[in-house]
């Protein structure tokens, strides 16, 4: 498996290039830390995840794949590049609070990721122009 990282994905300059980067068809349910919810609790509430989200926003700049244009105005998701298992966050492991491994995404986001579904991801609004949707010009 290739080890995803900030560092290469912040080359690619679009939303679509850093989710095809990052797109991981998910199984649901398989046997990940996120099956375990008292596992999440413990990992999500802790004042180390909660340091480590707060410097990935900022180096983010809130942004959605942190891509200029794609601000977050809702609940940011910082999500592990790399997927993570229940012994990673029982030996609290380093590697899951190092930025290198994480980025900032919205909900739809996160589900596009995952379950591989592009139509979820934002779209910038078209720019119109004068006479362009006038079929005789």
């Amino acid at each position: 498996m290739m080890i995803k990282r900030y560092r290469d994905l912040k080359h690619l300059r679009t939303l679509e290039e850093r989710y095809n980067y990052l797109r991981i068809p998910g199984r649901v349910g398989s046997d990940t830390f996120g099956y375990d919810r008292y596992l999440n609790q413990l990992l999500y509430k802790s004042k180390r995840w909660l340091r480590t989200r707060d410097d990935v926003i900022v180096r983010d700049n809130a942004c959605d794949l942190g891509i200029e244009g794609y601000e977050i105005h809702d609940k940011i998701i910082i999500h592990h590049m790399n997927p993570i298992s229940i012994e990673d966050i029982e030996l609290n492991r380093d590697h899951i609070f190092d930025p290198e491994f994480l980025i900032t995404t919205t909900h739809n986001t996160h589900n596009a990721i995952h379950f591989g579904n592009e139509s979820l991801l934002a779209r910038l609004p078209i720019v119109r122009t004068r006479n362009d949707t006038c079929p005789w010009r």
